[in-house]
């Protein structure tokens, strides 16, 4: 009888828990810069349970990948990012962790990356994708645009 009460009183818990917080720090125009190479990253905040956002990577005057991007919150509160690279067909990434200037999202079962995470310090967006265990990663210092 204990057992089952503590399992009730978790699952409620649980069920009262607040949904959480759009990340609206990451809305902007960001951009990194390192000689010929460039990385765009624009994220409006979140409006209607949807943040829209776009990436493009190029080199010189080519761009060398595109991306359409959307953080979007579901029925039931959490919040998904969805990642459509050059056009193809978007992929689901639930978010798995956040807190007041961080968040995370996964896929273990995608090919590359599994893992997706965003971090504010200060002016600077920070962005990485990697395999769900660290591994592989890929880093991006956007400053914002313009600044």
């Amino acid at each position: 009888m204990k057992r089952l009460v503590a399992c009730l009183a978790l699952a409620l818990i649980a069920a009262a828990a607040p949904p959480p917080s759009a990340p609206n720090w990451m809305a902007g125009a960001w951009q990194e810069t390192d000689g010929p190479t460039w990385n765009d990253e624009f994220w409006s905040p979140m409006r209607g349970g949807v943040m829209l956002g776009a990436a493009r990577i190029g080199k010189g005057d080519a761009i060398v990948m595109w991306e359409q991007t959307r953080i979007l919150r579901n029925a039931d509160g959490s919040l998904t990012f969805w990642a459509s690279p050059n056009g193809k067909p978007a992929s689901a990434f639930p978010m798995v962790n956040s807190g007041p200037q961080m968040i995370e999202f996964a896929n273990p079962a995608h090919d590359y990356p599994q893992r997706i995470r965003y971090w504010r310090e200060g002016k600077l967006l920070h962005a990485e994708i990697s395999l769900t265990d660290g591994s592989k990663a890929h880093r991006w210092r956007y400053r914002p645009m313009g600044g």
